[in-house]
């Protein structure tokens, strides 16, 4: 059988076009599709850190933004500067002091949000669900609350987050996007952190991503895993010392300078010959909420400059 006899056998909607077109605008350009604007998306962990980074990644793709945190006002420097981006551009950007683990208060938030999306003429279209915390305690020591309490923040905080949006976009009837902030230490254990909680977490997350997936998508609603390597806390319920991630920033380099061996070990496995930022993951993050990956879902986006390539 010859290409264009299999071609000729398929068979198109009754406009002839390929089903995975039809969530596109007409006329859709690559460009455009991973446009953002005239969408609002609600950020958890978004008061510092890789949340606010993410709430740039919005503002800079044309969306808007509501950053969500359990911190009663955000990083003034980072949010300036969020701030400054969006009068620029002409969006807005909103902040609400939210705790993810309190179903009341997310719901809450998650509403109000819509609504105000809604009456900006830019409708709610999502969620990046980025609050987590992390601890390092040998597992033979490791006490059952603060274990607990990363499952807690972790896992069931990510799952009303995007319980939440999904019931916004459901009753809107409208599809959307969900991103769930995920780790590379939910594939991996990484070599010289004691992270048992954590990584377990993460683990749960990307496992969470295709149930829901499987759930969610008959309503247009997409949602996936983007895998940091290993995500950085935007939320820190614990004392700084006891947070660590590979990807750098200040609190990275502080926990290096103390823990040389800790930063020989993770360069070991650092293919790409250094260790990420939070800028790395502003464009995988647009990419999942953006059309242009509109057959993308129940997946993970490990973005770890290739570390788990390597034993």
């Amino acid at each position: 059988m010859t290409v264009d006899a299999i071609v000729s056998d398929i068979e198109l909607p009754s406009n002839g076009a390929p089903e995975s077109q039809h969530s596109l605008a007409a006329g859709s350009t690559t460009h455009n599709s991973f446009s953002l604007t005239g969408k609002t998306i609600a950020i958890t962990g978004g008061g510092r850190g890789l949340g606010i980074t993410l709430a740039l990644a919005v503002v800079e793709a044309g969306g808007n933004v509501a950053c969500l945190d359990i911190l009663s006002e955000p990083s003034a420097y980072e949010w300036t500067s969020l701030l400054a981006l969006a009068k620029k551009t002409g969006r807005s950007v909103t902040y609400h002091r939210c705790d993810v683990t309190d179903e009341t208060s997310i719901e809450t938030v998650m509403d109000a949000v819509a609504r105000d999306a809604t009456a900006r003429q830019a409708p709610f279209w999502g969620t990046i669900a980025c609050a987590g915390i992390q601890q390092q305690v040998p597992a033979l020591d490791y006490p059952a609350a603060d274990f607990d309490r990363i499952l807690r923040v972790n896992v069931t905080g990510v799952f009303n987050t995007a319980k939440y949006a999904a019931r916004v976009l459901r009753r809107e009837g409208r599809p959307g996007s969900i991103v769930l902030i995920s780790s590379m230490s939910g594939n991996v254990a990484n070599r010289g952190l004691s992270c048992s909680a954590y990584n377990s977490s993460k683990a749960a997350v990307q496992q969470m991503c295709r149930s829901v997936a499987q759930e969610w998508g008959q309503y247009g609603i997409r949602v996936n895993t983007l895998s940091p390597g290993v995500s950085f806390p935007s939320v820190c319920l614990m004392a700084p010392a006891l947070t660590s991630q590979y990807i750098r920033t200040a609190m990275t380099d502080q926990l290096l300078q103390e823990n040389p061996d800790v930063e020989r070990t993770w360069m070991a496995g650092a293919l790409l010959g250094r260790l990420g930022a939070p800028e790395d993951f502003k464009a995988p993050a647009v990419f999942l909420l953006s059309e242009g990956a509109a057959f993308v879902h129940g997946s993970d986006l490990r973005v770890d400059g290739g570390h788990c390539a390597s034993a």
